[in-house]
């Protein structure tokens, strides 16, 4: 299974949730396997998201910002989940994704509020990055007990995937 996170700039609430469902996958030996992008790529990763995931063991050598067009390609993985995570309360635009393929994912909003302009200086930051870091962590960790029931992406009604998405949002 293949899952889409995006945000505006992929610097930082994506690029972290990619990491920790890609690393909590591994951990747990399941079959999936997480993106992230954003509509408007920064090109660069915050270093602060670098320094969170280090801190909790995660290899970030081949991090990188990415743009969406990435996803939209024939030749793109196909995607079964897009999960957009910019700040609906703070009135940030999030992107709507179209996939190239005629299956289109199933769609998820997590707001999350941008660490970046965490007030407080650098120490600031990097306790708002690891509080997202955890927070994403844990989110992804309730995603993937989800995804242990594959025939809920494969064979369900979308409602009830939104619904039991929905529910993970809440929590």
């Amino acid at each position: 299974m293949n899952v889409l996170i995006l945000c505006t700039h992929n610097s930082a609430r994506s690029v972290l949730a990619e990491c920790m469902l890609n690393h909590w996958a591994r951990r747990l030996g399941r079959d999936v396997r997480a993106f992230s992008a954003g509509s408007a790529p920064s090109g660069r990763v915050n270093p602060f998201a670098l320094e969170a995931l280090q801190k909790a063991g995660i290899d970030t050598r081949e991090v990188r910002s990415k743009g969406w067009d990435e996803f939209t390609s024939p030749d793109a993985p196909p995607l079964s989940l897009v999960i957009t995570v910019c700040d609906s309360a703070a009135a940030e635009p999030c992107p709507v994704f179209w996939s190239g393929s005629d299956r289109q994912p199933v769609r998820v909003h997590w707001g999350y509020p941008d660490p970046s302009n965490a007030e407080g200086g650098d120490e600031g930051k990097r306790r708002a990055f690891e509080l997202t870091r955890q927070a994403l962590g844990y989110r992804m960790l309730q995603l993937l007990d989800l995804i242990e029931v594959p025939e809920l992406f494969t064979h369900a009604e979308p409602e009830l995937v939104q619904d039991a998405l929905a529910r993970i949002g809440a929590s």
